[in-house]
């Protein structure tokens, strides 16, 4: 029996391309005022509205602040987005425009925000947003705690203007062709999760400010073969084992004093040694300014080492405060460190093989516990993500005047939260769905709208744990399909990287994208292994030198543990499909392990690990002059001659995180060693692919290659 989805009409691909994977008309980026009254977000108006819009929930209901296509924004010319812009929207997955991110000063009356260049002050008690005159296109814009002044960068300058338009100025502008002040580099955005350059102090006085010299870092030149007549866009990329941005921080009060940030050059005792060791603090990695002072974060080049210091605001002069050390490398949680009023930390605990906790202000979490980002402090608690399941996340809440962590969240699933005075935002996906709930005090108080629309496939997965590793999976079969009907191809279709689970307890795209896969006539197979998140730091740290093997290991053990109580998964017909790591998996899959899998789907690939950035590379090989044998045994362009499979190469032409260069250098390689194979480059996409069309032919495509592959 055949599923009518399978037809050349099932609307499904055109539904995921339509809403941008399902992510149109979700609320995000919340901000909670301190009293709890007011909570503003971004979402657009429908689930295929690609134009996000500022809103407001208070008393109850919701209420639109900016309209980009409104009256008052589209009567003003909004130019161009700049590239600075461009590029933090890359590095975000940002799939919409319109609204895409904004900034509060501290009581949230009032929100700042750019719209192609046009710096807008939008009021939250329903007044009328004004545009204020800038010296140039403004990026990333924050207002002062106060309200009163608007900081931005232009022209590599940080700048700031006061709330009524005037009185413009540079408050530290570039000294260099390359040098920025108040932005954040590649490495930072892409591979550390900094993606602020500038932080304000309390008093509005005075702001923390990186300086990021890109000298010294190697030019990528990105063109668009499908334009030719565009001239080539130029990228500072730190490529494993070259020079980094040089990035120091100073403290520029409004005054006009500037003061550089003593940051320590290296770590000194406790740093783990090994083949390759750089001590030097090449990495900051986190910065707040508090009520009492600024508090900065840096990582040693070989990132076994992470220091937390003080700064003194007057002299510029660092106390380190917390050192943590891995021979590994030490883990960095989203939102640590936190310091809480009562000058105490919250930073990682690492105990070593164990789960990964937390140390709130010398109190360790309950072992067990896994810690996966902190959320913030609010009426005297720590709040953050975290679980015993790996397929779960939920929210807990923890006392500083004392006990232990609370669950915040109920249901089984994946939650998140922000959080002000007594009021928590749960931002909420379970496998029934997503919502967001506002409680105060305890109690539910109200609801966010999520308009993101249905999938039109309906996940049916079923719940695995696999194989003497208790490999959490998940096994999609056709809806249509009943004891008897014939066995069913395998195609797996993991993430099974480092930093992202995709077996959890929830409904969202990629279990939709599985089932369609189902109903196209395939058992699709999906396993976490050893190197994702959520179990321990032995686990996660298991690929530490060797990104393949243990990986494919999981993969396979998965495979063959539930085709043993399976019979309808037929073995001698499987596929792996993937995108990113996945994708470097897929190719990896098909030319180390013929005998396993018959064809392979493998999208912006990997293939060559000397190609991709620093921070997030030597964190896993090391340094490649020093531990070439790494990189080796990692890459796959040295085993092309091993391929005897159909293996279809896919690759967004604008890429600037892993850029096609990886592809055509294994393509390159298959062609010399004669071995045949599919290349589809999709012109104008970048790392993620969104639009419409391109989405949604994908799919397509690779349904139907995997389809003649495997005799479907």
């Amino acid at each position: 029996m055949t599923d009518p989805a399978a037809s050349p009409a099932d609307p499904f691909p055109d539904q995921f391309a339509r809403t941008r994977r399902f992510s149109l008309g979700v609320p995000r980026q919340f901000t909670v005022s301190p009293d709890g009254e007011r909570i503003l977000f971004v979402r657009g108006t429908s689930g295929t509205d690609p134009v996000s819009r500022l809103w407001l929930y208070g008393n109850g209901a919701e209420r639109m602040l900016a309209d980009p296509l409104g009256p008052g924004f589209a009567e003003e010319d909004p130019g161009e987005v700049p590239p600075e812009e461009r590029a933090r929207r890359e590095r975000a997955h940002e799939t919409s425009s319109g609204v895409v991110s904004y900034a509060t000063d501290a009581s949230v009356n009032l929100a700042v925000l750019a719209l192609a260049g046009a710096l807008w002050l939008v009021p939250t008690d329903g007044s009328a947003p004004r545009r204020l005159p800038t010296a140039g296109p403004a990026v990333d814009p924050r207002p002062s705690p106060d309200g009163s002044l608007i900081a931005y960068v232009s022209g590599g300058a940080l700048r700031t203007v006061r709330a009524d338009g005037t009185g413009d100025r540079a408050v530290a502008g570039p000294d260099g062709a390359h040098i920025t002040y108040g932005l954040s580099d590649y490495v930072s955005q892409e591979s550390i999760g900094r993606t602020r350059g500038y932080w304000w102090s309390p008093r509005g006085d005075a702001l923390l400010v990186a300086r990021t010299d890109t000298s010294g870092v190697r030019r990528r030149y990105l063109t668009d073969p499908a334009h030719p007549e565009r001239p080539p866009r130029e990228l500072a990329y730190p490529a494993a084992g070259t020079p980094n941005a040089k990035v120091s921080l100073h403290l520029v009060r409004l005054s006009g004093e500037r003061t550089p940030v003593r940051l320590p050059e290296a770590a000194g005792d406790g740093h783990p040694e090994a083949a390759w060791t750089d001590r030097a603090f090449e990495y900051v990695v986190a910065a707040d300014w508090d009520d009492r002072g600024p508090l900065v974060s840096v990582q040693t080049r070989d990132q076994r080492s992470v220091h937390v210091l003080a700064v003194d605001e007057a002299t510029g002069d660092t106390t380190t405060l917390h050192r943590a050390h891995d021979p590994a490398w030490v883990a960095l949680r989203p939102g640590t460190p936190l310091r809480l009023p009562s000058g105490a930390l919250v930073v990682p605990a690492h105990p070593g093989g164990d789960t990964q906790g937390l140390d709130i202000g010398g109190a360790p979490t309950p072992p067990g516990l896994e810690v996966r980002e902190v959320l913030g402090a609010a009426d005297g608690r720590v709040y953050f993500t975290g679980g015993d399941e790996p397929t779960e996340v939920h929210v807990w809440s923890y006392d500083t005047a004392g006990g232990g962590p609370v669950r915040v969240s109920g249901v089984p699933g994946v939650h998140t939260a922000a959080v002000g005075g007594p009021v928590v935002v749960l931002d909420s996906r379970t496998p029934d769905g997503h919502t967001v709930s506002v409680f105060r005090d305890g109690a539910e108080a109200g609801r966010i709208a999520v308009l993101a629309e249905e999938p039109l496939v309906v996940p049916r997965p079923l719940a695995l744990s696999l194989g003497t590793r208790e490999l959490r999976s998940r096994l999609y079969l056709p809806s249509w399909h009943a004891p008897g009907d014939g066995p069913l191809p395998v195609l797996l279709s993991p993430y099974a990287g480092h930093g992202m689970q995709v077996v959890l307890k929830v409904r969202t795209w990629w279990t939709a994208v599985a089932q369609w896969f189902a109903e196209q006539g395939f058992a699709v197979l999906v396993t976490d292994g050893r190197g994702t998140p959520g179990r321990g730091e032995a686990w996660e740290k298991s690929v530490h030198g060797d990104r393949l093997t243990a990986v494919l290991d999981d993969q396979i053990d998965a495979l063959h543990a539930v085709a043993a109580d399976r019979s309808e998964l037929d073995l001698t017909r499987v596929a792996m499909r993937g995108w990113s790591f996945s994708g470097y998996l897929a190719a990896a899959a098909v030319l180390r392990h013929p005998e396993v899998f018959h064809a392979a789907v493998a999208g912006a690939a990997p293939a060559g690990r000397r190609l991709y950035d620093t921070h997030w590379e030597e964190r896993f090989l090391g340094h490649p002059d020093v531990l070439p044998e790494n990189y080796d045994r990692n890459s796959l362009l040295d085993e092309a001659a091993s391929l005897t499979r159909p293996l279809m190469l896919v690759h967004g032409l604008g890429d600037d995180n892993v850029t096609v260069a990886h592809t055509l250098r294994l393509s390159s390689a298959l062609l010399a060693a004669g071995r045949p194979h599919t290349v589809l480059p999709l012109s104008g996409a970048g790392h993620l692919v969104g639009r419409d069309h391109t989405a949604s032919g994908l799919l397509r495509l690779e349904r139907d290659f995997l389809r003649r592959s495997l005799g479907v």
